[in-house]
């Protein structure tokens, strides 16, 4: 019999709140997070949610603390200064990547707009197990003594140099030893196709290329999502 712990049900939900200082709205804060439910096994519903708000006070708390202040002072130069101010932005979003098998993976990216001629993406991610609601690190999918980073490092450059060929100019020219150098192994997610690693903006490749992401298929890693 199929383990009921096999797939979440999630509901996702947005909050949203305005900021604002001498009547104005100075910064604007918008959240879309899952809300997990785990059939007959609340102690997993539970590590799992409480972990995910956590993350959202966290960041709440940062925004309405760094970035509040951050956006008053932007608001009083523009004032001094006499040039346009444009309403700061906060925006963390979650998206699932993986529900099946017992396994629960998503990441969430923060866009936040401060001013100047963009804003910047942060990207995390998080991957449990659906059956005791565990956090798990990338070392778990790998046999022990196995070295995983040198494996991954050599499959990402691997399908670096045949986007390179495809698209050239999207990686920095030192892109190679970037790869390494900025390589977290924090930084993945689950896809029903193999384990996505990514980079963040500027890791190895100018702001135009964006987050950078490398599919590693299971076979290579040696391991499949199963119950």
């Amino acid at each position: 019999m199929k383990k009921t712990c096999c797939t979440a049900i999630v509901e996702m939900n947005e909050f949203k709140r305005n900021f604002e200082y001498n009547n104005s709205v100075i910064l604007t804060l918008n959240i879309k997070y899952p809300l997990i439910n785990i059939p007959h096994n609340k102690s997993a519903e539970d590590n799992i949610n409480n972990m995910i708000n956590m993350q959202i006070r966290e960041y709440y708390n940062y925004v309405s603390r760094t970035l509040y202040n951050n956006a008053i002072e932007y608001y009083h130069d523009s004032q001094t200064n006499n040039f346009p101010f444009h309403v700061n932005e906060a925006i963390m979003e979650y998206n699932i990547t993986y529900n099946d098998n017992c396994f629960l993976s998503l990441y969430k990216d923060k866009y936040e707009f401060t001013g100047g001629a963009h804003g910047s993406t942060i990207r995390s991610s998080d991957t449990w197990e659906t059956c005791q609601g565990t956090y798990i690190p990338m070392y778990c999918y790998f046999y022990r003594g196995t070295n995983y980073m040198n494996l991954l490092i050599n499959e990402i450059t691997k399908q670096a140099e045949q986007n390179l060929n495809q698209n050239p100019g999207i990686y920095f020219e030192d892109y190679k030893n970037l790869i390494i150098q900025n390589f977290n192994p924090d930084s993945y997610f689950l896809t029903p196709y193999g384990m996505n690693i990514y980079y963040q903006q500027y890791d190895i490749a100018p702001y135009s290329t964006g987050i950078v992401e490398f599919t590693i298929p299971y076979e290579i890693i040696g391991w499949y999502p199963s119950c």
